[in-house]
């Protein structure tokens, strides 16, 4: 299976002359001119991937305009056999040629800003920071070159090909393997509802922070009293649970819809729908913006968080090693995972934006060039984040420092404490206290000092709510509400957030549409409709996340209806390239269609680390989930604090179909084609006791072979078709 048989195009023998299958024309004697048949074009004679090399030579590389919503129709894989040059697949299927990118430039904006997304800003940095901080980036570093750039590779290279959508690549290589596009547009769309969700939250808090003072910056009075619940926990925390989500204490609660957070979802999925409807020319248009944007906003805000009071110290608690968490298998599970999900694998994205590539563009130097991206906007992320935590748990501290020496300069001012105990700092004046001389007094007589004194701890107040959700919502707002100057600052930052969700949307919406208008031609000739039918029907489900307990149900997405499903589909996907179609063969089409062969080491990467590496992943979160029951975290409104919950019976129910679902569609595709194999052996077994066929031994193979064409090789023409 690791490699394709060198096998010279099929002699008409009946008429004793050099000939193709189908053509009436001879071909041309020299081996390094070819000519079109009805499967593409086909080597007069040369190993199979000399054959693919020169086709394409001869096939046209250069760009396409854009296309419209008529125009993008793409071909299945049943239609073309063999790669064919944009001409041939015109000529062949009878409509347009597959657009591409008007430059380079886009495609880069597009998977940039796909897999550069909303996981970058709070979701690596709080990962970073809990699991060994530099540590945790040199694991980080080590999975992303040996899992994550061979798959991104792998997803780039086969979508440059076939030049199809997810769907069209796996059945192009195997019709018993279309199920695997269906299941990564499956997973796709669960992603798309929740996703849009947090697009929604964006636009929210963006439009109320044009008010001085922010809306989240102080407590609430009822009268002259201070709401208690604000009172308890804090503005930000309020403001989030209260005004915002105005969430239940468990999912269990049956609520109303949240009317604010339901008229953002609308708006939110309006802007995808009109950045889509066009396809891909109308969504690069937004993409240079909000691909582009975010950057610009974070080095500003890297500029303005390393002036904040408080920076070097977050900076230091976030990169300081912690070389004993490698012994911990749970830091290697949650690297890898998000290395898987940092890239974007298993969405058909990828694969959808390569797609629209010319066929000789570098696309392994675009996996180290994307992925390098991703990981740089991962690290200043970071910085920016833990800049300005670290200015929020500095301003923090220092009001526990002020209340605690309040405290003991009572005591000692009651003679309560004993004289030799006393700081050397002047415990009179609680504002010029430092937090390193506090600390220092403390940890040598503050458990023998009666009251309530606290450590003070920096780490420990960085840690707060800075998961998800949280770090954006809650932990940042907080910080930027201190910030002079801070309904911008709070603009700014929700601008940004709402421009990374919006092109991770459009990647994730390319990775449904984009497979679907190329396996269905009703759709291809009906895309604007489509594409319009699909945003409603996103935001009629999505209003399940906009009830007052919908927060519960986005975080229940987000944390298993997708994981599972994707890491299977990256399973199956891996394997079908490197075991079933040989990853021999596929280095192979690579090598003509780049024009030079990749490191053997791939071969041996995809065949065994990736797919062990994922199969691990996929183990250790199964049984993850097995002995620990998965909880969320919820509201307590009476507490006014969060706290864990163990998913109710019914909600672990929702879970398992939901991935029972999203993976639905291979064993029905693979029991499909089976069906379909049959009946057409039972058809030509009948054709075959009618009339006589003409045998040969001459075998036809071309790389990206149908897989099922290779188990059918009788030399008859019936056996091509």
């Amino acid at each position: 299976m690791d490699s394709a048989a060198d096998s010279p195009g099929l002699k008409d023998k009946q008429k004793g002359t050099d000939r193709c299958c189908t053509c009436s024309s001879p071909p041309v004697k020299n081996n390094r001119q070819y000519h079109r048949s009805c499967s593409g074009f086909t080597a007069a004679s040369g190993a199979s991937s000399a054959a693919l090399s020169a086709t394409f030579s001869g096939a046209k590389m250069e760009k396409q305009p854009l296309p419209t919503d008529d125009d993008m129709t793409g071909t299945t894989g049943s239609e073309v056999n063999g790669y064919a040059g944009e001409e041939s697949e015109q000529a062949l299927s009878g409509r347009p040629a597959r657009a591409g990118w008007n430059s380079k430039i886009e495609y880069f904006l597009a998977q940039v800003g796909f897999s550069v997304g909303l996981g970058n800003v709070w979701r690596f940095p709080y990962l970073c920071h809990q699991n060994g901080g530099g540590a945790f980036l040199l694991l980080y570093v080590l999975l992303m070159l040996v899992v994550g750039i061979p798959l991104f590779f792998l997803e780039l290279a086969a979508g440059q090909a076939i030049r199809q959508g997810s769907i069209g690549v796996w059945k192009y290589i195997s019709p018993r393997l279309a199920g695997i596009g269906y299941s990564s547009c499956v997973v796709c769309f669960f992603v798309a509802l929740y996703y849009n969700v947090i697009l929604a939250w964006s636009i929210f808090y963006l439009g109320n922070s044009f008010q001085n003072p922010l809306p989240w910056s102080q407590c609430p009075e009822q009268g002259n009293v201070t709401v208690k619940e604000c009172e308890k926990s804090s503005p930000t925390s309020y403001f989030w649970y209260r005004k915002a989500l105005d969430t239940t204490d468990s999912i269990d609660d049956t609520a109303s819809l949240n009317p604010y957070i339901t008229c953002c979802l609308l708006a939110a999925w309006t802007v995808v729908c009109l950045g889509m409807f066009k396809g891909i020319k109308s969504s690069v248009k937004v993409m240079y913006f909000s691909s582009i944007f975010p950057y610009v906003v974070l080095f500003c805000f890297l500029v303005r968080g390393l002036l904040l009071d408080g920076a070097s110290e977050g900076i230091s608690y976030m990169f300081y090693p912690k070389l004993e968490i490698w012994a911990d298998v749970q830091v290697w599970r949650q690297a890898a995972t998000q290395v898987f999900f940092a890239l974007g694998l298993g969405f058909g994205s990828i694969i959808a934006y390569s797609s629209y590539n010319p066929r000789n563009n570098n696309c392994h130097r675009d996996a180290f060039t994307v992925s390098s991206i991703n990981f740089l906007t991962s690290v200043l992320a970071t910085l920016v984040v833990f800049s300005v935590l670290g200015f929020r748990a500095k301003g923090n501290v220092m009001k526990c420092v002020v209340s605690n020496v309040k405290e003991l300069s009572e005591q000692f001012h009651n003679s309560n404490v004993d004289l030799s105990r006393m700081p050397s700092f002047n415990y009179s004046a609680p504002s010029s206290v430092s937090l390193e001389d506090y600390k220092a007094w403390f940890k040598q007589h503050g458990a023998s000092i009666p009251g309530n004194l606290t450590d003070c701890d920096l780490e420990k107040e960085m840690q707060k709510g800075v998961e998800g959700t949280g770090l954006a919502f809650i932990a940042f707002t907080e910080a930027m509400s201190l910030l002079p100057g801070s309904p911008f600052w709070s603009a700014l930052f929700f601008l940004m957030l709402l421009n990374l969700g919006l092109s991770t949307m459009f990647g994730t919406m390319e990775g449904i549409l984009a497979p679907l208008t190329d396996r269905f031609k009703t759709l291809a000739n009906n895309k604007t409709k489509f594409t319009i039918f699909s945003c409603i029907i996103g935001f009629v489900i999505g209003l399940l996340f906009t009830q007052r307990s919908g927060n519960y149900f986005v975080m229940m997405f987000d944390d298993y209806s997708a994981t599972l499903p994707l890491i299977i589909v990256v399973v199956f996907e891996t394997f079908s390239v490197s075991w079933l179609y040989g990853a021999d063969r596929f280095l192979d089409d690579i090598e003509a269609m780049l024009g030079w062969r990749p490191s053997v080491i791939y071969k041996y990467l995809w065949k065994y680390i990736c797919l062990f590496a994922m199969l691990g992943l996929l183990g250790a979160t199964g049984i993850r989930m097995v002995i620990t029951r998965p909880t969320y975290m919820a509201w307590n409104r009476e507490k006014a604090t969060e706290e864990h919950l163990p998913y109710p019976d019914w909600a672990l129910a929702v879970l398992a179909l939901l991935i029972i679902f999203a993976m639905l569609p291979v064993p029905v595709a693979l029991i499909h084609a089976l069906l379909q194999e049959r009946t057409k052996k039972r058809s030509r077994e009948a054709e075959n006791g009618q009339y006589s066929i003409v045998s040969t031994d001459d075998k036809f193979e071309t790389p990206m072979t149908d897989m099922t064409q290779l188990d059918q090789r009788n030399g008859t023409a019936d056996s091509l078709s």
